[in-house]
C-alpha cells in the first residue's frame, strides 16, 4: 500500500505537505528549476524559425512578414524574387492603419488575389475551441491604397475562412454556422444560407471532424467562380459534453460542445452546392447514411462541373473516390480502397484527369495513380518501403515529390519519382525508380515546402542534438540557393546543455521484433553507477516519439532531467506511425494499449539487462495525451517495473473519446467489447503499487477531464493512494494562463525528483 497523500485539487498544498513529512525525499534541484525557468519562462533557447511565407506566381516570388521599421510593433508583407533575392515592400505596414486610427492591424495571416492587386488581411481573433478560431477580415486595394473592414454589420471576430473568387470580385466568409458573400466593387453582403444555429453547421466543421479530420475550412468556390460547394453539418442527437467554467464569474458558466463519444450518434454530413448569384442548391446524392458515413474530403474536380469526394464507411476500413455530377447531382465510384484494420484518410491530389491516391494494399505505403474510369490503379512508388507523404505533384515536371525514410525510421528525406504524362491511362507499375533528392551526406530529419512549378522549395532539417536550419534550395538539384536561418546563435548556447550525450540505438525485444529507442545521458556520465530512468511514452497511432530531429521545449525539458542526473529513454512500439510497413503500424487493431504495454516494458527490461548503468529498480515513465495513457497502463499493467507515473490529460476508459479516432484502431464498441475492456487503462487500476501523479485541465475539449474523474473514483474503491493535479480552464494544451507551463513542468520535475530521487536512499 502506498502510504501517500493525495494533492488537493486545486493546489499543490496537500502535496507539499506530503514532501516536508516525508524524510526520504529529496529537495527539489535549485539547478533545475532554474533551467526550468530559462526554458518555460525566458524561452532562452527557442527556435528562430522565419517569418509566415506563402509562394506567389508559382514559386518566382514568395512573401514574408517582417518587422516593419516605420510603424514600431507592426509588420510589413514583404515579397522576394526566388532566383534573385530582390527584395521589395509589397504591403507596407502604413497601409493597414484603418482610418481614425494610429495602430496598424496585427496581421494573423493574409491571402493575395490572383492578380495581387488585393489582399486579404485575417486579425482581432478570438478561439472557438482548441483549434477553431473566428476574426476579423480587411480587404486592402494595392492599386488604390483603400482599406476596407469587411462582413458588413456583423459583430466584430465573427468571420472566418474568407476567401477570394477566382476573379477576386468576390469574398466567401462563415459566420455564425452560415455561408455569406460579399461583393467586392460595392460592398454589399448576400447570405447564402439561412439555417445556422448551434447543432446545424455550413462551411466549417463540427469538433470531431476538425480534430481527427483536419476539417476547418469547409467551402470550395468553383474555378468559374459560380458556385460554391460547402460541408453541411446537422449534429442534433449528438451527445454534448460540458465544460464548466468554475473562476470567471460568481456562479459557475457551462459551455456544451457536441462531441460523439465511440459508438454514439455522429453528426449527418452532406455535400451542398449553392449558386453565388443565383437561388440555385443541390444536395449531392452520396450513398450511404450521412451519420454513419464520412465525407473526409472534397474538392472540385478540376473543373467547374464536377466535385471529387473521398468518403469513408463508419469502420473506416472502406475508402471510395467518387464523383459527383453538379448538374444531376448523381455521384459514381471511380475507386475503392480496402483493408482488413483501417484505411489512412488521404488529400484529394489531382494529376491531369486523374488523382494521387496514398494505399497500403501491398504491405507497404505506397503513391498510386488513380483513373476516372475505375480501371485499376497504378503502382507509382514500387519497393519495400513507405511513402510517409506527398509533397509536392509538379505536374509541369511530370514529377512526384515524397517523403520517404526506407532504412532508418527515425529519419526523413525527400524523393522524387518521374511519372508519365497525366494522360497516360496504364496501370502497369511505373518503371521509373524514386530517387534521393536530399543530400547523401545530410543525415537527419527534412521537410520540403515545394513551390507549385517544382522547381524551389523552402527546407527544413534538424538533428536530434541540432536546431533547424531553414533554406531556400533549387529543385530537382537540392542545391542552396540562400540561407534563411542557421540558428547558430542558438546553438552556441545550446553547448552546456548538449553536453549529455545521446545516442539513438535498436532493442531487440524477441520474436523477430526490434524497436526504435533514444537516451539522454546526464553530463559527466559513469558507467560504472547506477541511474535512475524516466522512459517518455506515446504508444499510440497517432505520432512518434523516436525522431531524430530538435524537440524544442519538450526535448530540452528532457535534457533538463538528464542534467540533474536522470537518464531519460523513449521507444517507438509496434503500432506507432513508424515507416516500417503495414503490418507494424496495424499489428494494433482492436487491441490499442495491450501490445504497447508488452513492447514497451519488453524494451526497458532488455536495455537494462543490456546496460549496467541503468537502474531497473529505479524506473520512471510519463507521457501526455496518448502517452499518458500508456503511463497509466504500464503502471497499472506492469507495476514491477515501473515505480513512479506522471500521466498527463490521459484516456482512461475508451468508451469515453471521440468516433472517429477511437473506432478507426478498435472498431464498434458493441462488435469489440472485449477489446474495449482490455484496452482501458481503468479496468487494471488495482495494479498500481508505485507512486502516481495524475494531471489535466477542467477545459480540456479534446480529452475530457471526466475520464480523470473516473479515475479517481476507481483509485479510491481499490484503496490505491496517488496525487492529482487540475488546472481550471486549461485545454488539452494547458498553456493557457500566467504561469501554467512552468508550474507544470516544476510540478512534473519535483514530482520526479521527490519520488525517484537520482541518489538511492539509504539502506
Amino acid at each position: 500500500m502506498n502510504p501517500r497523500k493525495p494533492a488537493s485539487l486545486l493546489t499543490l498544498s496537500l502535496l507539499a505537505l506530503f514532501l516536508t513529512a516525508n524524510p526520504a525525499a529529496a529537495a527539489p534541484s535549485q539547478d533545475l528549476q532554474d533551467l526550468l525557468h530559462q526554458i518555460f519562462v525566458d524561452h532562452a533557447f527557442t527556435v528562430k524559425a522565419p517569418p509566415q511565407f506563402e509562394w506567389l506566381d508559382d514559386g518566382a516570388a514568395y512573401t514574408v512578414l517582417e518587422d516593419s521599421p516605420d510603424v514600431p510593433g507592426a509588420q510589413d508583407i514583404v515579397r522576394y524574387t526566388t532566383a534573385s533575392g530582390k527584395r521589395e515592400i509589397l504591403v507596407s505596414a502604413k497601409a493597414l492603419i484603418p482610418a481614425g486610427q494610429k495602430q496598424a492591424l496585427p496581421v494573423e495571416g493574409y491571402e493575395f488575389s490572383k492578380d495581387h492587386q488585393r489582399v486579404l488581411i485575417f486579425t482581432n481573433s478570438k478561439p472557438v475551441w482548441r483549434r477553431h478560431t473566428r476574426g476579423d477580415y480587411w480587404l486592402l486595394d494595392l492599386r488604390t491604397s483603400a482599406l476596407e473592414k469587411l462582413g458588413g454589420a456583423g459583430e466584430p471576430s465573427t468571420m472566418q475562412f474568407a476567401k477570394f473568387s477566382p476573379d477576386a470580385a468576390s469574398v466567401a466568409f462563415v459566420r455564425a454556422n452560415n455561408l455569406f458573400v460579399q461583393d467586392v466593387p460595392n460592398g454589399s453582403v448576400r447570405q447564402l444560407t439561412h439555417d445556422g444555429s448551434h447543432t446545424i453547421i455550413n462551411g466549417t466543421s463540427d469538433w470531431v471532424y476538425e480534430e481527427e479530420l483536419d476539417l476547418r475550412d469547409a467551402f470550395r468556390w468553383s474555378p468559374d467562380g459560380k458556385h460554391i460547394a460547402f460541408w453541411h453539418f446537422d449534429s442534433s442527437g449528438v451527445g454534448e459534453y460540458p465544460l464548466i467554467d468554475y473562476t470567471d464569474s460568481v456562479y459557475p458558466t457551462i459551455k456544451m460542445i457536441p462531441y460523439p463519444k465511440v459508438g454514439t450518434t455522429n453528426s449527418a454530413v452532406s455535400i451542398g452546392v449553392l449558386g453565388v448569384r443565383t437561388d440555385e442548391s443541390k444536395w449531392m446524392d452520396v450513398p450511404g447514411d450521412p451519420r454513419n458515413t464520412y465525407i473526409a474530403r472534397m474538392e472540385w474536380a478540376g473543373n467547374s462541373s464536377e466535385l471529387v469526394i473521398e468518403q469513408l464507411n463508419r469502420l473506416q476500413n472502406t475508402a471510395d473516390l467518387l464523383l459527383a455530377d453538379i448538374s444531376t447531382a448523381k455521384t459514381k465510384s471511380i475507386f475503392r480502397d480496402q483493408d482488413k484494420a483501417w484505411v489512412d484518410v488521404n488529400e484529394i491530389r489531382p494529376f491531369g484527369q486523374s488523382f494521387v491516391w496514398l494505399s497500403e494494399r501491398d504491405g507497404w505505403r505506397h503513391a498510386y495513380l488513380v483513373n476516372r474510369d475505375n480501371s485499376a490503379p497504378k503502382l507509382l512508388t514500387p519497393g519495400a518501403f513507405d511513402v510517409i507523404d506527398i509533397d509536392r505533384l509538379a505536374e509541369p515536371q511530370h514529377a512526384l515529390y515524397f517523403t520517404a525514410s526506407p532504412q532508418n525510421a527515425t529519419q526523413q528525406y525527400l524523393y522524387r519519382v518521374d511519372l508519365a504524362p497525366s494522360n497516360s491511362s496504364s496501370s502497369s507499375p511505373n518503371n521509373n525508380p524514386a530517387v534521393r533528392i536530399t543530400p547523401a551526406g545530410q543525415v537527419g530529419y527534412h521537410t520540403y515546402d515545394i513551390a507549385p512549378s517544382g522547381q524551389w522549395a523552402f527546407h527544413s532539417f534538424s538533428r536530434f542534438d541540432d536546431p533547424w536550419h531553414f533554406e531556400l534550395v533549387s529543385l530537382p538539384d537540392a542545391h542552396a540557393v540562400r540561407v534563411i536561418e542557421d540558428n547558430s546563435a542558438l546553438r552556441e548556447k545550446l553547448k552546456p546543455l548538449l553536453e549529455n550525450k545521446s545516442e539513438f540505438f535498436q532493442v531487440d525485444i524477441g520474436n523477430g521484433v526490434t524497436l526504435d529507442g533514444w537516451m539522454i545521458r546526464p553530463r559527466n556520465f559513469d558507467p560504472s553507477r547506477k541511474y535512475p530512468v524516466l522512459v517518455n511514452v506515446y504508444g499510440e497511432p497517432a505520432a512518434q516519439t523516436v525522431l531524430d530531429h530538435w524537440d524544442g521545449r519538450g526535448g530540452l525539458f528532457h535534457r533538463a532531467l538528464a542534467q540533474d542526473g536522470y537518464i531519460v529513454v523513449s521507444f517507438d512500439n509496434r503500432g506507432t506511425p513508424a515507416p516500417k510497413g503495414r503490418e507494424w503500424r496495424k499489428i494494433v487493431y482492436g487491441s490499442i494499449g495491450p501490445l504497447a504495454t508488452e513492447d514497451q516494458t519488453a524494451a526497458i527490461k532488455k536495455l537494462c539487462a543490456e546496460r549496467p548503468y541503468l537502474d531497473s529498480t529505479r524506473i520512471a515513465v510519463w507521457g501526455w495525451s496518448g502517452g499518458g495513457t500508456n503511463t497509466l497502463n504500464l503502471m497499472f499493467r506492469s507495476p514491477e517495473t515501473y515505480k513512479v507515473g506522471m500521466a498527463v490529460a490521459p484516456v482512461p476508459d475508451q468508451r469515453l473519446y471521440d468516433t472517429i479516432y477511437q473506432e478507426r484502431y478498435m472498431g464498434l464498441p458493441e462488435q469489440n467489447p472485449e477489446g474495449y475492456k482490455r484496452g482501458s487503462a481503468i479496468n487494471f487500476a488495482s495494479g498500481l503499487h508505485g507512486h502516481l501523479l495524475l494531471v489535466h485541465g477542467t477545459g480540456d475539449d479534446n480529452v475530457h477531464f471526466q475520464g480523470s474523474q473516473m479515475l479517481i473514483n476507481k483509485l479510491v474503491e481499490d484503496g490505491k493512494q496517488f496525487s492529482f493535479m487540475e488546472y481550471p480552464n486549461r485545454t488539452h494544451a494547458i498553456n493557457e494562463g500566467e504561469g501554467t507551463t512552468i508550474h507544470l513542468y516544476t510540478l512534473l520535475s519535483d514530482y520526479l525528483e521527490t519520488n525517484l530521487p537520482t541518489t538511492p536512499a539509504a539502506h
